[in-house]
């Protein structure tokens, strides 16, 4: 379950890459990365559908433990670390070297980001709440809670309408964290003579908002005795902010190495993201109801997606080429699903469902392999639809406003020749 909502609108497949990712963070191997994690979470999510449940417990559609920790491997971290490190960069290098010119008004912030996510997720919501809700009132309150990302809080709604867009709710929070604390970390370090006292209170800083969540995971679990299935315990921004720490540490790291620092050789940073992904792996086939790894999964997953991000973004210059992961990453199909992740995300689980309920899906769990096949061909077109559609046109509302919040003036040579009559 996870939320691949890119900083901005990206530019379409295709777009040559720059050679580094610019202020913006728009490294064309975070968007294919955005693409693999999106596929990945289709594929869960059929997963999913096809266990089957009794007194002895769930029975996967594949009795493999390898097959089912690599399918179940959650990326929902991976979305909050990149999230939180492309968003927090300009706001990491003003506080560290004073380039205030990247950082936007809070309320310039929250209309680009609200343009970005909420026409197409309101649409979304609506329509599918709909459809299940077809006589007045239904359930007003999982319309309600939807529309208002309170549904991370509801036990019995969580999951209603769009499974998935719980993880929506805290995008939001973390938007509302991020422009509070944001300005409040570069006016603390004005106050500070060097760089190196401004580095240390942006990681302490940092490291005090993973330690948070990791501290109630702890208190909940083991003085509380909360079951896992308890999801708002688990779900909710007090638990799972530790992911957007870590991608704010990221942004705090790579501001303060700057270009030349801390860069690895290609056969480094391959070891690196092989080593991060051994690691993810491992959690997961390790992972069971109410054991270590299952309590701590996503604190631990967000240090190791840490490591993955940081393998991709600090290669030296010049040896990206050597590593074949970027090559996959930098792939055109895998840029391409990057592209329209997002619709990818709010549609597949209503597609996959439709297609259940319309018998269009095998039912056996045998067919598991047609099954995934048959989802990814349709939920890809139909997020590729809403790209064009719903989502690009949207974000393009984006540009009536200026960096400062300013209403763009579009027709400046009409309004000089009203002024001169």
């Amino acid at each position: 379950m996870t939320s691949p909502v890119a900083p901005e609108t990206p530019a379409p497949a295709g777009t040559p890459a720059r050679k580094e990712a610019s202020p913006r963070g728009r490294a064309l191997e975070l968007q294919g990365l955005r693409g693999l994690a999106a596929l990945s979470t289709v594929v869960f999510h059929v997963w999913q559908q096809y266990c089957t449940y009794d007194a002895a417990g769930s029975h996967p559609p594949v009795d493999n433990p390898y097959v089912g920790a690599l399918i179940s491997l959650e990326v929902i971290d991976l979305f909050f670390v990149m999230s939180a490190y492309l968003l927090t960069l300009s706001y990491a290098r003003a506080a560290l070297d004073g380039e205030e010119g990247g950082v936007r008004p809070g309320k310039v912030f929250l209309f680009r980001r609200a343009v970005r996510i909420l026409p197409l997720y309101f649409l979304a919501v609506v329509v599918v709440w709909s459809t299940r809700n077809p006589t007045l009132p239904g359930d007003w309150r999982d319309l309600v809670e939807h529309l208002t990302f309170t549904h991370v809080f509801d036990r019995e709604r969580i999951f209603y309408t769009l499974g998935p867009t719980w993880s929506l709710s805290l995008e939001v929070a973390f938007y509302l964290v991020l422009v509070a604390l944001g300005p409040l970390a570069v006016r603390a370090c004005r106050g500070l003579r060097t760089r190196r006292a401004r580095i240390a209170l942006c990681a302490a800083g940092c490291a005090a908002l993973f330690a948070l969540p990791l501290a109630w995971i702890a208190y909940a679990h083991y003085a509380l005795g909360v079951p896992h299935t308890d999801w708002p315990v688990y779900f909710g921004p007090q638990a799972r902010f530790g992911g957007f720490a870590a991608g704010m540490g990221l942004a705090v790291l790579t501001t303060a190495l700057g270009e030349t620092r801390g860069r690895l050789r290609a056969r480094w940073a391959s070891a690196l993201s092989a080593a991060a992904l051994a690691g993810l792996l491992a959690l997961s086939w390790s992972s069971d109801p109410e054991n270590f790894a299952q309590t701590f999964y996503h604190p631990i997953a967000s240090v190791l997606w840490f490591a993955l991000l940081y393998a991709t973004l600090r290669i030296r210059h010049g040896e990206r080429q050597r590593v074949r992961w970027h090559g996959l990453l930098r792939a055109r199909w895998a840029t391409a699903v990057g592209l329209v992740s997002y619709s990818l995300y709010i549609w597949h689980e209503p597609v996959m469902l439709r297609l259940d309920t319309s018998g269009l899906l095998p039912s056996a769990q045998a067919g598991f392999p047609v099954a995934v096949l048959v989802v990814l061909l349709v939920a890809l077109a139909v997020g590729t639809v809403s790209y064009w559609c719903v989502e690009y046109p949207a974000g393009l509302l984006g540009r009536t406003r200026d960096g400062r919040g300013r209403a763009r003036d579009f027709y400046p040579e009409r309004q000089e020749a009203v002024a001169t009559r």
